[in-house]
């Protein structure tokens, strides 16, 4: 199939950007199939990511060894927010350096189901050399408290309970993971468990829904508890540790004293999402050890800056302690 002169112009353009700025690489969004063997051509020499949310075409295209391809997850988000997601996972992958330039190739407007998607604009994004990011490596810190597949799941939770809110209102909670029978033993239900009765596939922070599902019982009074297999065991909880051993900072209230706490006491890591702030500290043995600022998507914290280019002719309370 031909690809329409906008895309050939397109394509051109980002070619010609990458050697001129220069950038480091070419993003192509797209969900149908396009000539790809014009695209490779036309993008020679250029360093290409394809995402896309299509398993199919995904897999497909990962028969090509000099691209790049990100899978993103199969739901319905803006085109801004699929490139920040791509752009997300090829940093969390550590195959995108912070400082990159990236020059995103993508269709702006809808097209019809299984039509190819003609390429329509272009933008130029700065990931900054001062970007925050969360790495694996991050992750890594937290040595064996949980497999890394659930700390993302868990950050991904944590940030957007800290970037959104609910309901327009912001919220702020705490999210203990692993040591769940220690964490039991050591705290009180404040009202039901609202995931008793639920299968485990239900339960299981790593399915997108699911922690759709968690941010509703974020809003009520007390912890989230999370096993290290990502299974949701229990919330509402009224974590009853001491602050023997532990030292905090100036500013800090009881939310974060009560997930410091239960971090000191227990094997468990505890994410405590600011109400005021909407920031992420998440906290082993007792001390702070990552500090996380959701200002855009998950776990990359600054907004990309991006210059468009169109073609030329067409606790209200106290829940376990506020700041």
């Amino acid at each position: 199939m031909n690809l329409p002169s906008q895309s050939v112009a397109l394509l051109q353009a980002a070619r010609d950007l990458v050697k001129s700025l220069p950038a480091d690489a070419v993003l192509l969004l797209t969900e149908t199939s396009i000539d790809w063997d014009e695209v490779s051509r036309m993008l020679a020499g250029c360093k290409l990511f394809v995402a896309a949310e299509n398993p199919a075409l995904t897999k497909s295209l990962r028969d090509n060894p000099d691209w790049t391809v990100i899978d993103l997850d199969p739901e319905p988000l803006p085109t801004q927010e699929r490139m920040n997601a791509a752009l997300l996972k090829a940093v969390t992958d550590e195959v995108l350096q912070p400082g990159a330039h990236i020059v995103a190739l993508y269709n702006g407007i809808a097209s019809l189901d299984d039509a190819p998607e003609p390429v329509d604009s272009l933008s130029v994004i700065h990931l900054g050399e001062h970007l925050e990011r969360m790495t694996s490596q991050d992750l890594r810190i937290l040595g064996d408290a949980a497999p890394i597949d659930v700390l993302r799941a868990v950050v991904d939770l944590a940030t957007e309970i800290g970037r959104e809110g609910r309901e327009g209102q912001p919220i702020g909670t705490i999210l203990v993971v692993g040591d769940t029978r220690k964490v039991l033993s050591l705290s009180r239900f404040q009202n039901f468990n609202p995931f008793r009765g639920y299968s485990r596939a239900e339960r299981d922070v790593r399915i997108r829904d699911v922690r759709e599902q968690i941010k509703e019982i974020a809003k009520l009074d007390g912890a989230i508890l999370i096993g290290r297999d990502g299974i949701a065991e229990a919330a509402c909880l009224h974590l009853g540790t001491r602050a023997d051993g532990v030292t905090m900072r100036k500013g800090f209230g009881s939310r974060h004293m009560a997930a410091a706490g239960i971090s000191k006491q227990t094997a468990a890591v505890a994410f405590a999402v600011s109400q005021s702030s909407g920031s992420v500290r998440v906290f082993q043995r007792g001390e702070e050890v990552l500090h996380i600022e959701p200002l855009a998507r998950p776990h990359v914290w600054q907004p990309f800056r991006l210059e468009t280019q169109e073609p030329a002719d067409g606790e209200t309370e106290t829940r376990e302690g506020e700041e």
